[in-house]
């Protein structure tokens, strides 16, 4: 028997299946999806068995060395997916199992000395040896020194230990042996010793933690040991990252007339298992989770599985507290703010079974599920389903090619959906299920747009207009809440010297450095460079170096200043950094702990609190002047779904956007709510200007340290591109990135436009093999994003 692997070495003159002989003492154990530790070259390195067969395709074959699971890590499913992805996302194979897997089961090496022949080595060196072989980080420079004669006579060699990053928690616990529970207590003196077999027999077992709790002390527990009556043993500890939280059971609701119909359609198609894709366009408060969650339901009543992506870490506690209240146990959470060991533990509750619903952010799409019933993706507008580091993928592409591996319906929700996929639910690629009318039957907030020019010309210089001060005094004395909106962290965009103009820059990106005053540091949020303020211009060395730009720091101060009995809740990168901030934060906001809640981005969906009758976005500006043929589009979503926030119960909301620019398009159809008004305009830029839904992109990003090594091979991309691809692609640049240097790397880009273009993977896949060898002679890097969402 012979086992096709991909070695865990990431690296592309390495990406491809090596035959291995299967020993025969392994024949009647190893599967496809297993990890394995196998000889590769002078290492030892884990790998994934891909495929097994009777004859080889190479000669003088190693064999695997030892199995890593009992069970597949891989089902049959994610490696034809793995295959799927290399091809159509230029990706190196081992790169894609890493995101599928999670990082506890990656690969961990140990460099190890192994003791052959114990009688050759002195009595003083053997105690190092306790357990046959000794993990070479854990000796001093001393015991390496007296042990590299043996190394050399080979008592001792040296070897490569592999195993898993993380294991599977366990406690100690304690179970009675085989015994007459009656006959043993006649045998027991100690009252204490009764009592603790009496437990057990009733419980089956306990851990030493519980025994502590009820009073048997360590002593009462080794003498029943010692007697034979008890054994200790390890369980299985699973780490719930939710086990604090009480959740209430929540029965079903009663649907709406366009509620019920959007069930209706996907029903049907749950119940026909085929594979369509669903735009569910729902206004903000319309329901939309109340329909994900009967449709799950429904599919769960089939022995089928759902898997529910959510855009980011912000939404994920709320959401997942709604789909626990509603299947209990049966949910699993997946997101990048849970520690290794207990994203491990939510993933082997999906693999074994135990969890049938999976409630995650991007990543969670790989999740390894077995007859999927449903995958449902909220908000699918979000950029952030898209990874923006290697390897490039979209999670909706992803939860395509699952959904018809499983002819399964994909749901698609969004208030704002993208411009794409509502061109496609228009010629009718996907089926649009539309919802108008609020969950609750109370009106969408009205909305007002202030003119920040006026308000200057009237002498207001505050971040508040007249208006926004009156609404938040008014919320504040009603002991209402306000949600206050600037995509901007940080104290100050920069620093300007007044004398000279001067602005303190990144030493290593072509950027400016942002103000934080907490810890009184310029930081740049590309490469994370950080310096002192300087007291004076580096300059002119002028005293007038002052703060310009307004981050969320600046306005929580501005905010205690202006407004008397604020009580303000910030929330952005810097205060969410730690684990489990968010959740922190937003229960303390609910618990009405503060009146105010300040935020970035990740404020501005999935919040649904009653109180919260304003919502004040600062300066609508910061994402409409940024260089990228979407700001538009995620200006208006970004307004339309914080806008979303307010007035979502029996109290009526209000929303006031803060602009410099109020006649927009992207901020009026906002204004009035008016989603098909939007998509109508901005689709006439978008065929102008031969953009997406019109075309399709790839952006190529190179870069390094020598700016003439760039130009010099930008030409040759140019030049390779120009040869494959037919003349009714456009390729454009190369030319300067928007921020022309990260890290003392200068960066050049080229962007494609293409409709149809067959020998587009060819040219790519050339190019990626080409640099790839390129990068590791000289350190020159060419990344290739198809589809990108970010063109900066």
């Amino acid at each position: 028997m012979y086992a096709r692997i991909v070695v865990d070495v990431n690296a592309k003159r390495v990406d491809r299946l090596f035959d291995y002989e299967v020993p025969e003492q392994l024949k009647s154990v190893v599967q496809i999806g297993m990890r394995v530790v196998v000889p590769f070259g002078p290492r030892k390195r884990q790998g994934y068995i891909i495929e097994l067969m009777d004859e080889a395709h190479e000669k003088e074959l190693k064999s695997i060395l030892h199995i890593q699971d009992m069970t597949p890590e891989l089902n049959k499913e994610l490696i034809a997916l793995s295959e799927w992805m290399q091809t159509t996302h230029i990706a190196k194979r081992i790169a894609v199992l890493d995101i599928m897997l999670p990082r506890a089961v990656k690969g961990k090496y140990h460099k190890v000395y192994r003791l052959e022949e114990p009688e050759e080595i002195s009595d003083e060196l053997y105690t190092l040896f306790r357990k046959q072989q000794v993990r070479i980080s854990s000796l001093s420079a001393d015991d390496i020194l007296k042990l590299k004669p043996y190394v050399e006579s080979g008592v001792i060699t040296e070897d490569i230990e592999v195993n898993q990053q993380q294991q599977v928690k366990t406690l100690k616990a304690v179970e009675l042996c085989d015994i007459n529970v009656e006959q043993a207590l006649a045998t027991l003196r100690s009252d204490k010793q009764k009592d603790c077999l009496l437990s057990l027999a009733d419980e089956g077992r306990l851990t030493l933690k519980e025994l502590k709790a009820r009073d048997f002390s360590a002593a009462v527990v080794s003498g029943l040991e010692k007697k034979g009556l008890i054994r200790k043993i390890e369980i299985e500890a699973a780490r719930d990252p939710f086990a604090h939280r009480t959740v209430h059971p929540d029965a079903k609701k009663v649907l709406l007339t366009e509620q019920q119909a959007a069930y209706n359609r996907i029903r049907q198609s749950i119940d026909d298992e085929e594979h369509r894709v669903f735009l569910l366009h729902g206004i903000t408060g319309s329901g939309k989770t109340e329909v994900y969650l009967q449709t799950i339901a429904d599919v769960l009543a089939q022995n089928k599985t759902a898997l529910m992506l959510v855009p980011e870490i912000a939404l994920t506690p709320q959401m997942v507290e709604r789909f626990k209240a509603r299947f209990g146990d049966e949910v699993a959470v997946m997101h990048s703010g849970l520690s290794i060991g207990e994203r491990y533990d939510e993933w082997r509750k999906i693999r074994s079974g135990q969890a049938r619903v999976s409630v995650g952010a991007r990543s969670s799409v790989f999740a390894p599920f077995e007859n999927l019933g449903i995958i449902i993706i909220d908000e699918e507008h979000e950029a952030s389903y898209k990874q923006e580091d290697y390897p490039r993928y979209h999670a909706r592409d992803v939860a395509f090619w699952r959904g018809s591996y499983h002819n399964c319906p994909v749901v698609l929700g969004s208030a704002t959906p993208s411009l794409e996929s509502y061109a496609r639910a228009e010629k009718g690629v996907y089926e649009l299920l539309t919802i108008q009318t609020r969950a609750n039957q109370f009106p969408v907030p009205t909305v007002q747009v202030v003119n920040m020019r006026d308000e200057l010309a009237a002498g207001n210089r505050s971040m508040f207009s007249a208006e926004l001060t009156r609404a938040i005094n008014d919320r504040i004395q009603k002991g209402e809440q306000i949600v206050l909106f600037l995509n901007r962290r940080g104290h100050a965009q920069f620093l300007l010297c007044r004398d000279c103009g001067h602005v303190p820059n990144c030493p290593n990106c072509d950027i400016s450095l942002t103000y934080h005053k907490v810890t009184d540091e310029l930081k740049c949020h590309y490469c994370g460079h950080k310096e002192y303020k300087p007291l004076t211009c580096p300059n002119c060395e002028s005293e007038h170096i002052r703060e310009m730009g307004v981050g969320t720091q600046k306005v929580e101060e501005l905010i205690y200043q202006h407004f008397e009995g604020a009580r303000v809740i910030r929330m952005d990168n810097d205060t969410t950094s730690r684990k489990g901030a968010h959740e922190q934060l937003l229960t303390k906001f609910k618990n009405q702990e503060a009146n105010i809640l300040l935020g970035t981005q990740m404020i501005a969906k999935g919040l649904d609190f009653p109180n919260i009758t304003l919502v004040g976005v600062l300066n609508a500006d910061t994402m409409l002047n940024l260089p990228d043929f979407r700001s538009s589009e995620r200006t208006f979503q970004l307004l339309t779904q914080v806008a979303g926030r307010a007035g979502r119960a029996d109290k009526e909301g209000h929303v006031i956007i803060q602009t410099y620019n109020p006649e927009h398009y992207a901020v009026q159809y906002a204004k009035n709510n008016d989603y098909a008004g939007f998509y109508k305009e901005e689709m006439t830029y978008r065929k102008i200007g031969k953009y997406p839904p019109y075309y399709y992109l790839v952006n190529l990003v190179f870069s390094h340290a020598e700016m003439k090594e760039v130009l010099l091979e930008s030409k040759h991309i140019h030049q390779t591109l120009l040869q494959h691809l037919s003349p009714s692609s456009y390729v454009l640049g190369p030319a300067p990135c928007t921020i022309a240097r990260i890290n003392n790397q200068y960066r050049f880009q080229i962007i494609i436009k293409f409709k149809s273009e067959p020998a587009l993977l060819e040219a790519l896949t050339y190019l990626d093999d080409h640099y790839y060898d390129k990068f590791v002679k000289n350190k020159f890097s060419l990344s290739i994003d198809i589809n990108p969402q970010m063109l900066m």
